[in-house]
C-alpha cells in the first residue's frame, strides 16, 4: 500500500520484484490517490508490475479492503513502501502457512533498517498486549529495543504480527471482513490478528523470515493525528475484543461484558493520566491529541452485544499478559518480551 512514498518505492521495489522471481507470486502496488508521482514514476520505471489506483486516501484500512478485493490468491502479503527485504524471505512464510494449517497469520521478524542488526520498534519478533491494553514486543518493550542474537529463533504464537509486512490467508481475510475501516491507521493490524484467534486461528511469528523496515515513512513519529489515532484505535481495539477473549476463557456473557466495561474504563482513566501530564509539561497538541481521540471513540465505538458475545466459542488467545506492563518495565533492565 502506497501513499506519496515514491522514494521508497523506487529504493526496495527491485528487490521485493526480485526476492519474488521463481516463486508464484506477484508484486501489486496499490495506490491510495499520491499527489508524489509515484503512480508515473511506476508506469516509467516499473512498467510490468500491477497497479491498483484508488480514488482516494481510505487510510491503511480502507485501502488494503478495496485493493484485496481485485486480487486472486490463497495469501496476502500486506507489506509497506518503506521494508527491504533480502533474498529468500517469503518462502519460509509461505512454507509455514503451508504446512500449519491451523495458522491463519504469520509473519518475519522486523529488524531496523538503520540498525540492522537490532529489532524495529513496530513489530520486532511478534507482539503482545498487556493488562490495559498497552501493546509491546518480543525484543521492545517502551522504547527499549534488543539486538537481534538470535534469542526468538524458535517460531511462537503471538497476538499479533506488524502490518508491515504480513501473511493472511485469504479466505480468512474474507471471512473476517479485512480490516476494521474505522482504524484507519494504526493498530489495525493486531485488531485483525484478534479477531482471528477469537475465530480459532494461529498468529505465528516465522523468524526464518526477516525484512528491515524504516518506519515512520508515512507519519513521523511525533505527528499529533499519529497520537490520536493510537489512543483512539487502542479504545476501539479493547472493545471490538475485549468481551470475547473474557467469554473464550470461560467466563459467562454477562460477566465477560461487564469486565470488559471495567478494563476499558479503567484504560481510558489511564489515558487521562497521560493527558494530564502532556498538559502540566506544556504539550499542547499531545494534550488535545488524547481529548480528540476519546471523543472520537465515543462517536466511533459500537458496543458489543450480549449476544454477540454469549455466541464466542472457547479458544485460547495467545499474547495477553495479564499485567500493566509500563510501572514493570520501568523497574527492570531485562527484557520482559518472552
Amino acid at each position: 500500500m502506497n501513499w506519496n512514498t515514491r522514494d521508497y518505492l523506487r529504493q526496495f521495489l527491485p528487490g521485493l520484484v526480485t526476492s519474488c522471481e521463481g516463486l508464484d507470486a506477484e508484486v501489486i502496488v496499490a495506490d491510495s490517490a499520491s499527489t508524489d508521482g509515484s503512480l508515473e514514476m511506476l508506469s516509467e520505471e516499473f512498467p510490468d508490475i500491477r497497479q491498483i489506483p484508488l480514488d482516494g486516501n481510505y487510510g491503511f484500512t480502507g485501502g488494503y479492503n478495496r485493493a484485496l478485493t481485485q486480487v486472486e490468491a490463497d495469501y496476502f502479503v500486506l507489506i509497506n513502501s518503506d521494508v527491504e527485504v533480502p533474498p529468500g524471505w517469503l518462502q519460509p512464510l509461505t512454507d509455514w502457512m503451508d504446512t500449519h494449517p491451523a495458522c491463519g497469520i504469520c509473519g518475519p521478524k522486523l529488524l531496523s533498517w538503520h540498525r540492522r542488526d537490532t529489532f524495529e520498534y513496530a513489530g520486532a519478533a511478534g507482539g503482545l498486549l498487556d493488562k490495559y491494553g498497552y501493546p509491546f514486543c518480543r525484543g521492545r518493550v517502551l522504547q527499549k529495543v534488543e539486538k537481534d542474537e538470535g534469542q526468538y529463533d524458535t517460531p511462537q504464537d503471538v497476538l499479533w504480527i506488524s502490518g508491515a509486512c504480513l501473511m493472511v490467508r485469504s479466505g480468512l481475510w474474507r471471512r473476517l471482513g479485512g480490516l476494521d475501516d474505522r482504524f484507519f491507521a494504526h493498530m489495525e493490524e493486531i485488531d485483525l490478528c484478534w479477531r482471528a484467534q477469537l475465530d480459532g486461528w494461529q498468529v505465528t511469528v516465522v523468524p526464518a523470515s526477516y525484512v528491515w523496515h524504516i518506519g515512520g515513512g508515512t507519519l513521523p513519529n511525533d505527528s499529533p493525528w499519529k497520537l490520536e489515532l493510537n489512543y483512539r484505535n487502542n479504545l476501539l481495539l479493547l472493545e471490538n475484543n475485549l468481551a470475547r477473549t473474557f467469554k473464550a476463557r470461560g467466563e459467562a456473557p454477562g460477566k465477560a461484558l461487564r469486565h470488559a466495561r471495567s478494563r476499558i474504563l479503567t484504560r481510558m482513566v489511564l489515558d487521562g493520566c497521560s493527558a494530564f501530564t502532556y498538559l502540566v509539561t506544556k504539550r499542547w497538541a499531545s494534550f488535545k491529541a488524547v481529548l480528540a481521540a476519546h471523543r472520537a471513540y465515543r462517536t466511533l465505538r459500537r458496543k458489543p452485544t450480549l449476544e454477540a458475545v454469549a455466541a464466542q466459542s472457547r479458544t485460547p488467545v495467545h499474547g495477553l499478559h495479564p499485567y500493566w506492563i509500563i510501572p514493570r518495565a520501568l523497574k527492570r533492565k531485562t527484557s520482559l518480551s518472552e
